[in-house]
């Protein structure tokens, strides 16, 4: 049977193929779409490439100015946020919303932090306001340079086995996340992303007024749990905090229209997702 997420992420791909750079000594790549309308960076998470953000991307092609990033294979989050300073003036983006997901939530914050003349906003998406800890639990107890990267790969199937057991209606999703852990994120950016949070630097003050910022989290999200969110949002005090009833970690592939509305809200467009009703809370 096909899986419809990956045929229609591989779609993506194939008529946006991503392009590459090279910044601090280090290969970015990255899909570029749009030509008009506000500037927007997409940040992945551990678990994606630029294209995971397909959905939105294609929906908000012609009101936007889209720039959606995938890792290096080498650096750390405070040498990333220089790079993508670099990346901004190279497009010639002098301002930029900047929204990152997981690993690239704790980016877009720490890039928000360092370079507020150019986050025009920032939108901080199931993700962490700290890392103090995170070398206790795994993967990232694991020797990150030097176990076999079979060990680790097995180690985000296991959990993302446990999410398809818990959560059957989302297999489609955990086939698509198997596959960039089975090699679409190659070996050296795989290791790099846990690193990358393993010894990450303390998050900066941040110095964005309080109307431009927002928080995104899932109710549901397993790797995020609600006392890490509280801590997030009282770290930014968002304006806008967007609550997905349910989506799990990756509510932009398991509820692509709501997120839509969310981003064009954001962006200051007209909002044509779904819109956000009772079951989703967006608090001011």
């Amino acid at each position: 049977m096909t899986n419809r997420l990956i045929a229609a992420r591989d779609r993506f791909a194939a008529s946006h193929p991503e392009q590459r750079i090279a910044i601090g000594g280090r290969e970015w790549g990255y899909v570029r779409v749009g030509d008009a309308g506000p500037a927007l960076l997409l940040i992945p998470g551990t678990l994606g490439r630029g294209d995971i953000f397909w959905q939105q991307i294609e929906a908000l092609r012609d009101r936007a100015r889209i720039f959606a990033l995938t890792y290096p294979g080498s650096g750390g989050i405070a040498e990333w946020a220089a790079d993508l300073a670099e990346l901004c003036g190279r497009l010639g983006l002098d301002r930029a919303t900047v929204l990152g997901s997981s690993l690239g939530g704790y980016l877009a914050q720490y890039f928000a932090a360092a370079y507020p003349h150019i986050a025009e906003r920032l939108i901080a998406a199931n993700t962490l306001h700290s890392t103090a800890d995170i070398a206790t639990r795994p993967p990232y107890s694991s020797d990150l340079d030097n176990a076999p990267i079979d060990e680790l790969r097995t180690g985000f199937g296991r959990g993302l086995g446990l999410w398809r057991e818990s959560h059957p209606e989302q297999g489609e999703l955990v086939d698509l996340l198997m596959a960039e852990v089975a090699g679409r994120i190659p070996e050296p950016e795989l290791r790099t992303r846990l690193n990358a949070l393993k010894h990450a630097p303390e998050l900066p003050p941040l110095e964005l007024p309080r109307n431009r910022i927002a928080t995104v989290e899932s109710a549901d999200d397993p790797l995020i749990p609600e006392p890490v969110r509280s801590a997030v949002r009282a770290r930014l005090s968002p304006f806008s905090a967007y609550r997905f009833e349910w989506g799990g970690h990756f509510p932009y592939v398991t509820r692509p229209g709501l997120y839509l509305s969310l981003l064009e809200e954001q962006l200051g467009l007209p909002v044509t997702g779904e819109g956000w009703g009772r079951e989703e809370l967006r608090t001011r």
